[in-house]
């Protein structure tokens, strides 16, 4: 098999039209709906390329799309692949309730990236002709509408490597979306990583995935990479794994899927729904690599996952933790292969105040754990830099650094960016972590970092405290600060999504966790109890503790507001 060693995604595509693999489509009963050769994906991206440029688009317009798990979105992003149109890959509200969250920012993407033309399926054009109301030039499309414009007379040509393939929007975990700018070197680059050095896919070898196709773990991990090796893989929609998660495992078990991958909200939600008979009717025994990215990674988690299927014949070995951005394409590091999930534990006062991963000693009052993300890909690489940008010693946290031929061009209309990836080559990822013996720890977010009174304190620490309670599931719980205008003044609030209704056991867990938490880190804690699905996620699963810390201070606010105009009238 070849290994994504092509200049452009349509070199990639035109090598996978020579097989007989392709994509498969699977409804919630895990029963097929479509196929999807790659054959037939080239023939018809090759026309629909046609067909867009009928409407006198020129090379770099760009085009949207609602990225839904389906044909129509993999055919329209191969055509301006082929057009040389720069695909835009949208995300689709994924839960109840987000209709009037999502039309706000599906306006904000769609005036950033300005399309000439935008492509969904039926259920979602009122949506996007009421948010678009103010671009009347853009072409509203649906896949039939795309199906029935006249093919243009017209000899396609090959895009260039340094050509923009497509943009990919961030999860937006710490401010509004941006578009990444990705080439053809740069994600073909990544690619070739990916399936000969980080995966090491081989002959055979079958995807299975759930990841929706507007991430980057889904789309270059989960659709471009089969495309680009060859490689068959079967996909169930991100809406219908969050219904029933337990039927990406069946999907495994019913195909012999070999790679698959999930954040770890995946694994856990799985652990949490199965049961003794659907445990009977599975056997994972094929599963050969099981990757796990995003932040963070808990090793406990994947302990009792690895645990629980091994009875099924999951092999923990399996696991292949990962660190990867949009702004490198996807992947930067893969653990080794076969593995697991390997963890350092550290002191974690040293590492609060002095910033630095020590081993514990018999006088550690309290550990950290975390998770070995592997070293840089062959070709990248991976430094760690303080503040002020100077390399850091092995153990020391610090900013995460990555440079490499997957690195992005920069982001959309920010010529900033673009200057400043084009001039060091270098780009600061926003993460904090440290290295040891070449292998890279996260340890978490920058901008998500409590500091109060000369310690760093990690929020996913204070989290997991609040998953101790029997009642509380993990990625229930979210920690911030609020701002500070000195430093004893920001206060820690931890916000805990709670089904339990009896008020006594409510105010036990509140007791007990501020209790627990005043011992462990020594500190107060605002706790607040919220309804289920309270807490705010980005478009890939993460928690999004900025937009919770802006949902807090807005609702913070408008109490107060009333209270001040009333004691203001009484006076």
């Amino acid at each position: 098999m070849r290994y994504a060693d092509f200049p452009t995604l349509v070199e990639a595509l035109d090598y996978a039209a020579q097989g007989s693999t392709g994509m498969n489509f699977y409804d919630r009963r895990n029963q097929l709906v479509a196929v999807l050769e790659y054959s037939v994906l080239k023939r018809r991206a090759m026309e629909n390329a046609r067909r867009l440029l009928s409407l006198n688009l020129k090379k770099g317009d760009r085009v949207a799309l609602i990225a839904e798990t389906s044909v129509g979105f993999v055919e329209a992003f191969f055509a301006c692949q082929y057009a040389g149109l720069v695909a835009v890959p949208l995300a689709i509200p994924m839960g109840v309730g987000q209709r009037d969250s999502y039309m706000t920012k599906l306006q904000g993407l769609i005036s950033s990236c300005n399309p000439a033309a935008i492509i969904s399926s039926d259920e979602w054009l009122p949506l996007i002709s009421s948010v678009s109301a103010d671009a009347p030039d853009t072409h509203i499309l649906s896949d039939a509408d795309l199906q029935a414009l006249p093919e243009m007379d017209i000899e396609l040509e090959l895009p260039s490597p340094d050509d923009i393939a497509y943009l990919q929007y961030t999860s937006g975990s710490t401010r509004f979306p941006r578009g990444v700018i990705i080439t053809h070197r740069s994600v073909m680059a990544n690619l070739h990583v990916i399936s000969h050095d980080g995966i090491k896919l081989r002959a055979g070898d079958r995807c299975v995935s759930w990841l929706p196709f507007y991430h980057d773990m889904g789309l270059v991990g989960f659709l471009l990479t089969p495309v680009a090796t060859q490689l068959s893989v079967d996909y169930l929609r991100t809406q219908d794994f969050a219904m029933r998660p337990m039927q990406w495992l069946k999907l495994i078990n019913k195909n012999r899927g070999t790679v698959s991958v999930a954040p770890p909200f995946g694994y856990e939600l799985c652990l949490r729904r199965s049961n003794d008979k659907e445990l009977a009717e599975l056997d994972l025994s094929c599963w050969r690599v099981a990757g796990v990215g995003a932040e963070p990674i808990s090793a406990e988690q994947l302990d009792q996952f690895g645990v629980h299927f091994s009875k099924v014949g999951f092999n923990s070995k399996a696991f292949m933790p990962c660190y990867g951005l949009a702004e490198n394409a996807l992947a930067v590091s893969f653990s080794d292969e076969n593995g697991g999930s390997q963890v350092n534990e550290v002191d974690r006062d040293i590492l609060e105040y002095q910033g630095k991963a020590v081993a514990p000693t018999k006088d550690t009052r309290a550990i950290s754990s975390f998770v070995n993300c592997g070293k840089a890909l062959p070709g990248h690489r991976i430094e760690i830099r303080s503040e002020t940008g100077i390399p850091l010693p092995e153990r020391e946290v610090g900013h995460i650094y990555i440079s490499g031929p997957s690195l992005m061009s920069g982001y959309f209309r920010d010529a900033a960016s673009q200057k400043e990836v084009q001039s060091t080559g270098w780009m600061d990822t926003g993460d904090l972590g440290y290295l040891l013996d070449g292998y890279l720890y996260v340890t978490g977010r920058k901008k998500d970092l409590i500091i109060i009174r000369g310690r760093n304190i990690w929020p996913q620490d204070i989290e997991y405290v609040a998953e101790l309670e029997p009642e509380i599931h993990s990625g229930d719980a979210i920690a911030f600060i609020t701002p500070q205008e000195q430093e004893e003044s920001g206060r820690i609030v931890l916000q805990v999504q709670c089904r339990v209704s009896s008020e006594e056991r409510r105010a036990q867990i509140v007791h007990s966790l501020t209790a627990r938490i005043q011992s462990e880190f020594g500190v107060g804690v605002d706790i607040e109890l919220l309804p289920p699905h309270s807490i705010p996620r980005t478009s890939s699963g993460k928690p999004a503790r900025a937009e919770a810390k802006k949902r807090y201070l807005t609702a913070l606010t408008e109490t107060i507001t009333p209270q001040i105009q009333i004691a203001g009238y009484a006076q």
